[in-house]
């Protein structure tokens, strides 16, 4: 599905959002209801990866085809190592099978899980023949994605011996394993993570009976920060439901978006973003994005549309996901009439005056790049390929962005 849209403006009363689950958040708890089904949880995410990982926790197939869903092929690539007796092959998109994974396999296997590979050395899709594994030292290189750290968390303590997990090198995306690591506090296993050393301990006894309530996710929410930044002053949209001690790396946003004169308010289990200033052509915004990459597109195509540069390092991480992501962006804002300059962890972004009109933005089926785009309708008009990737984690976002005002057409 192409769509059109039409140059918009967003409608200039109080507009209430309400996004579903942090698809982060609830991977990492229904790996957890797997491994201890005595706990419940609520709103969970409605994204296609949380879906996928629902449906592969289930099956009873011996191959598991989970798409594009990089998150739960790690995840599910430590689970079912330590599954004894459960054997199955996890396979997923073109795209997926390009996606390393030989970094967490090898993990997995120096603490003697039983993997292959089916095509390709050190990547999906990989056999796996589960294991009582009882080893439980390893270390794993830090400095590619958190997610192999965290899927090894989250087996640690069903494993007999625990796990202590010894990280080499600067450690990725450090908020994402603090997040693994309150869950696993939630749910009373004893874990800890000092300087480089992640030790998880075996839980013996039953996990308390408790439902666990998903947090909304803050990633969705960095399209309306943007949407708000591209906005006049007043314009005010109110998101539910958010902490203001959220466990997700991306709640960052709340203060990265006072640079865009953008304002955050946190009440009632909801926060209310509200543009109370204009930004100044001159501005350069200079951020450290290791800690949240995810965010980085939204905040480039911020920067595009108000006309200001950027300068955005600790991206490294970007070129191993749906897509490559800084050459992705660097491809699109340059069809607009930016100017960008990329490197494997960088992207600077030149101040431009002007935005082209009816480009088509392609996609590469990565979500995040249609809904990134999407907030440049309040600017020009424009058109998205392959519109529907959005449900990898945000299904209802294009009629949330109608409700708001914006004018979209199916082409």
């Amino acid at each position: 599905m192409n769509i059109s849209l039409e140059q918009s403006e967003i409608i200039q009363e109080p507009l209430q959002v309400t996004i579903t689950g942090s698809k982060s958040e609830s991977n990492r708890l229904l790996v957890l209801q797997a491994l201890f089904p005595n706990i419940s949880l609520e709103n969970i995410s409605n994204s296609d990866d949380s879906d996928v990982m629902q449906m592969a926790l289930k099956s009873t197939d011996n191959v598991i085809d989970i798409h594009h869903a990089g998150t739960t092929m790690r995840f599910l690539t430590a689970y079912f190592s330590s599954q004894a007796g459960k054997s199955v092959t996890l396979t997923g998109s073109k795209r997926m099978k390009e996606r390393p994974i030989k970094i967490l396999v090898d993990a997995l296997r120096d603490l003697g899980a039983d993997i292959t590979y089916v095509e390709n050395e050190g990547f999906p899709p990989i056999k796996i023949s589960g294991k009582k594994i009882t080893q439980n030292q390893v270390t794993l290189k830090a400095n590619v994605s958190s997610q192999y750290i965290s899927a090894l968390m989250l087996i640690g303590s069903s494993l007999e011996n625990g796990l202590k997990l010894t990280l080499d090198g600067e450690i990725t995306s450090v908020p994402y394993i603090k997040m693994t690591l309150n869950l696993l506090h939630q749910l009373g296993i004893d874990a800890a993570f000092e300087g480089q050393i992640i030790t998880v301990k075996p839980k013996t006894d039953a996990v308390d009976k408790q439902t666990l309530i998903v947090e909304s996710d803050w990633s969705s929410a960095s399209y309306f920060y943007s949407i708000v930044a591209l906005s006049p002053v007043g314009t005010l949209i109110t998101l539910s439901s958010y902490k203001e001690t959220s466990l997700q790396g991306d709640s960052v946003l709340a203060s990265i978006y006072n640079q865009f004169g953008v304002e955050t308010t946190f009440k009632d289990n909801a926060i209310s973003i509200h543009k109370v200033e204009e930004v100044s052509k001159d501005t350069l915004i200079t951020l450290d994005l290791v800690n949240a990459p995810d965010i980085a597109q939204t905040i480039a195509v911020t920067c595009f549309g108000l006309g200001i540069a950027c300068d955005l390092s600790g991206l490294h991480t970007l070129k191993i996901k749906e897509t490559d992501r800084l050459e992705a962006l660097k491809t699109e804002i340059e069809k607009l009439g930016g100017q960008v300059y990329v490197t494997d962890k960088t992207l600077v972004l030149e101040p431009s005056g002007t935005i082209n009109e009816n480009v088509a933005i392609d996609t590469y089926n990565d979500h995040r790049m249609a809904m990134a785009f999407a907030p440049l309708a309040l600017c020009t008009k424009l058109r998205v390929n392959d519109a529907e990737v959005v449900s990898k984690s945000f299904p209802e976002f294009w009629s949330d962005l109608e409700k708001i005002g914006f004018k979209i057409i199916n082409n």
